[in-house]
C-alpha cells in the first residue's frame, strides 16, 4: 500500500488492527542516538547550521538574532 498522505493510510487500516500495527512498526522513524537528525535548534527546530558550542543548541539564524542578548560581540 503506497500513498503520499500518512493519515489516509491509518484511516484505511483502522478496520485491520494487525496490519496497522505491522505498518506502524516498519514505517515509523528510527530513534537516533547520534548525528544530524538528533540535534535540533531549541528556538525554531531546524536541523542544519547548528551551533552546539557552549551548549547553545541554536541554529545559526537564531544565534544571529539572539547573540547580543546572550553577551556575544561582533568584531569587524
Amino acid at each position: 500500500m503506497t500513498t503520499s498522505n500518512w493519515k489516509k493510510v491509518f484511516t484505511q487500516l483502522d478496520a485491520k488492527p494487525i496490519k496497522k500495527q505491522k505498518y506502524a512498526k516498519f514505517n515509523s522513524p528510527k530513534a537516533r542516538s547520534c548525528g544530524v537528525a538528533q540535534r535540533k535548534c531549541t528556538n525554531c527546530g531546524r536541523m542544519r547550521g547548528h551551533i552546539n558550542k557552549y551548549n547553545l543548541k541554536l541554529c545559526r539564524q537564531c544565534f544571529r538574532e539572539m547573540a547580543v542578548g546572550l553577551g556575544f560581540k561582533k568584531y569587524s
